[in-house]
């Protein structure tokens, strides 16, 4: 097995990620945030998709957290959300099992990618399905998993297999599937702070989260689909949010943690924020 040096926690120094360029993206029914997108008419303009992902990079790249890039794939259109073909964790990564068939594909390309860099794979789901937006680490062994849109418990207890041997302690987490995934409603963005769609929260799991002493900074079950909780934790007291995000932003700056927010708008039509765009590889323990 490996030397335990990926990602131990959800809130470590962020030291290397992987991201994925939009540049095939277009918009597919399989969220409700883009079957209304369609619904209006509208079709991506990737020029500006483009544009909004290269400041995601640069911010990154800004912020010291060096990005590795993948190649899109033309029959591919949902790559640029590269959390979710899997999980990393300490000792390297769980390539997970894609519910929607317009992403079914991804998670081989981003498993050859993560060995091409010399990352270990640690198990493949192989039963149900699984994706990374739903992946939790309260603390170096204990995962939370949504069960939502994208992952079911099948998948779920395929993962269990795999990770309880490793000494990880995995628990499902249901909420409504117009969730998508867990972390478009819960997101960890310091130690012992969260931001949370309360009222989408099953109560054992708030119960769960109080009792760990989280501090929870509420959002409305309207901001889920606004993407209000789904940024990313760079860890030192920085979160990379976005611009639009701004009642949010404005709660993690009162809380003495650093704002990054670049403009994203148009890309967040997808279905995804720069938490569901980022595939983290290497974090301080």
């Amino acid at each position: 097995m490996a030397d335990e040096r990926y990602v131990h926690n959800a809130t470590g120094r962020l030291r290397k990620v992987l991201l994925c360029a939009p540049d095939y993206f277009s918009f597919q029914p399989i969220n409700e945030i883009t079957r209304g997108v369609l619904a209006r008419g509208e079709q991506p303009d990737l020029s500006i998709f483009r544009r909004e992902h290269d400041e995601l990079v640069q911010a990154y790249r800004d912020a010291g957290v060096e990005v590795v890039l993948i190649e899109p794939d033309p029959g591919l259109p949902y790559m640029v959300y590269a959390r979710d073909f899997g999980a990393c964790l300490a000792e390297g990564v769980l390539v997970g099992s894609f519910r929607e068939p317009v992403r079914q594909g991804e998670d081989l390309l981003y498993e050859a990618k993560v060995r091409a860099l010399g990352i270990p794979v640690i198990g493949k789901i192989f039963r149900g399905s699984f994706e990374g937006g739903d992946f939790w680490l309260l603390d170096k062994a204990t995962v939370v998993h949504g069960v939502v849109a994208r992952t079911d418990w099948e998948g779920l207890r395929c993962a269990q297999e795999i990770l309880e041997p490793l000494g990880y302690t995995v628990r499902g987490v249901q909420l409504a599937s117009r969730n998508l995934h867990l972390d478009m409603a819960f997101n960890i963005v310091a130690p012992g702070v969260a931001v949370c769609a309360v009222e989408q929260m099953p109560e054992f799991f708030l119960r769960a989260l109080r009792k760990r002493g989280f501090e929870l900074i509420e959002v409305s079950s309207a901001g889920v689909l606004a993407h209000h909780c789904n940024i990313q934790a760079l860890g030192g007291d920085r979160v990379l949010t976005f611009a639009g995000n701004t009642a949010v932003n404005d709660k993690l700056r009162a809380l003495g943690l650093e704002v990054i927010a670049p403009e994203i708008t148009e890309i967040l039509k997808g279905g995804g924020g720069p938490h569901c765009m980022t595939f983290p590889l290497l974090r301080d323990a």
